[in-house]
């Protein structure tokens, strides 16, 4: 018989002697739903496990694996500063609906930046082009426009400046 068909029926008389008991000590420790959850932590470790010897204390073992459950659970909350959250709510977190107004002012703001784009001077405007929407590198800009990288750099940082005024003026 292999020890995988083994443990099974073992494991499922372990969920049906010591569930309860198990349940108890972590309801004293943590609230009702995650005292549900740490239980079946518990018989998902014992199941995880490959043994092939069996347990003497089968009490003392169960209760040990969950005494570590609840070790790890202590620190991933003492890591995450769990008891500094606060839950979101409506008030902290508003929802940002889509509204007609902001579906106007989006397609305002849209234009307005393609028309600050499209008055960049050709140079610059083409840097600024094949590096924010072509994704290419300083290096392959260079390349591609026949100059150097500081030029390209010197292109791209101009134009940015130029569309950071325009944008800025007409707000």
């Amino acid at each position: 018989m292999s020890g995988a068909s083994r443990t099974q029926p073992e494991l499922a008389g372990w969920v049906r002697q010591h569930g309860p008991a198990l349940r108890s000590y972590f309801a004293r420790r943590v609230s009702e739903t995650e005292a549900d959850d740490l239980v079946q932590e518990v018989f998902l470790r014992l199941h995880a496990m490959r043994r092939d010897t069996p347990v003497e204390n089968v009490d003392r073992f169960i209760f040990t694996v969950a005494r570590n459950i609840l070790i790890s659970r202590y620190r991933y909350h003492k890591a995450r500063l769990a008891g500094a959250h606060e839950p979101l709510t409506e008030a902290s977190d508003p929802v940002d609906t889509l509204s007609p107004e902001r579906i106007v002012i989006g397609v305002d703001e849209y234009e307005r930046t393609v028309e600050a784009i499209l008055q960049l001077p050709p140079r610059a405007r083409a840097a600024f082009q094949f590096h924010r929407f072509e994704k290419m590198t300083y290096q392959q800009i260079a390349a591609r426009m026949g100059i150097s990288h500081e030029s390209v750099k010197e292109l791209i940082h101009r134009a940015l400046v130029r569309l950071a005024e325009q944008l800025d003026i007409g707000a």
